[in-house]
């Protein structure tokens, strides 16, 4: 998910500047989990329909995100200056999904535009502000921050975490938590890679300085001081731990036998690294659907980062794959990948 903020007049008060922050998700269907954080991160839902395709099936799922977290819909119908253009076609097809066309009598606010020739976006802003102040869209800058992760992963200074500042203003020095990792917020970098000493509320930022890479979708909150921050996450680490091995050994007499059965069947165990959060969700979702009979497909390992020792040592132990998506091979890993057999394969997304 990309993450970025603009400033841009109120229609109505040419001389104030607003800011409006965007969380740009991918269309494609198997991020569906990340179209679903979003919606539930975001005040306004900008469902942009291209007026040559109409509605597509991937629509329908973004539309039905944002109805589940009861976000209100603003619709920016694209590529209007496409010669096969229909827009009065895409109102129709949306009307049956019950967004109703304001200039229909409806409540849903449709804007015609063009990202190629620029026509329609100035209009689609500004429908943007005039829904914010009917909205009543407002934040407490002055208390500690909160907010949630929308994107994490490793870059060459450590775990980084994009989050959103929902309430309060984040500051360089914060110890922050999140879920069972916490850390001091070296450095807040924002979308144009500048240096940031605060972010206020509905900015995002990049944060340097967790203890490790935090699931993207997680709350954030900004502690005391670090002790307490510590005990929390170790609290948390813990429950995660406990739940995980109940759920690995429940075998009960009646599943006993379709567990053996199970696994007398093929098994495929594979290791998935990528170099996001989001990417390595939407791959393992992915691969989980893939539908066979003949061999079973198990998920052993999937996390952000480099292809590490542990990933071979974990892969050669069960007898598995790793499959590496835009990350890189440790050179000892390479090494010890050698010795042990293990097959890996590196692809882009």
């Amino acid at each position: 998910i990309g993450a970025y903020t603009i400033s841009f007049p109120h229609p109505e008060r040419k001389k104030d500047l607003q800011q409006i922050t965007f969380l740009d998700t991918p269309g494609h269907a198997a991020f569906s989990s990340m179209r679903a954080r979003g919606a539930t991160v975001t005040d306004i839902v900008v469902l942009v329909v291209a007026a040559n395709d109409g509605v597509m099936p991937q629509t329908i799922e973004a539309l039905n995100h944002a109805k589940a977290a009861r976000v209100p819909i603003l619709v920016a119908v694209n590529k209007c200056d496409h010669p096969n253009a229909n827009p009065m076609k895409v109102r129709q097809q949306l009307q049956e999904k019950g967004l109703v066309p304001d200039d229909w009598g409806g409540e849903t606010i449709f804007v015609d535009c063009s990202a190629l020739t620029k026509q329609g976006v100035d209009k689609l802003l500004e429908m943007i502000l005039l829904q914010a102040d009917l909205l009543e869209l407002k934040a407490n800058p002055d208390r500690m921050a909160k907010g949630n992760v929308i994107e994490s992963g490793i870059e060459p200074g450590g775990p980084i975490a994009t989050v959103l500042v929902r309430k309060g203003t984040l500051r360089v020095g914060d110890v922050i938590l999140c879920g069972e990792f916490y850390g001091k917020a070296r450095a807040l970098i924002n979308e144009e890679g500048k240096r940031l000493k605060e972010a206020s509320p509905s900015v995002a930022v990049k944060i340097l300085g967790l203890n490790g890479v935090p699931d993207a979708g997680l709350e954030f909150t900004v502690c005391e001081n670090e002790r307490s921050a510590r005990d929390l996450a170790a609290e948390r680490a813990q429950a995660d731990r406990t739940e995980n091995l109940e759920a690995k050994s429940k075998v009960t007499l009646e599943n006993l036998f379709a567990t053996l059965d199970s696994q007398a069947g093929k098994t495929l165990k594979v290791v998935v690294k990528a170099d996001t959060q989001g990417s390595v969700e939407a791959i393992v979702e992915a691969l989980k659907k893939i539908d066979t009979d003949k061999v079973a497909l198990e998920v052993i390992h999937s996390d952000v980062g480099t292809i590490s020792e542990n990933d071979v040592a974990l892969a050669s132990a069960s007898h598995g794959v790793i499959l590496g998506f835009h990350t890189r091979l440790d050179s000892t890993a390479a090494e010890k990948a050698k010795h042990a057999n293990v097959r890996g394969r590196r692809y882009a997304i």
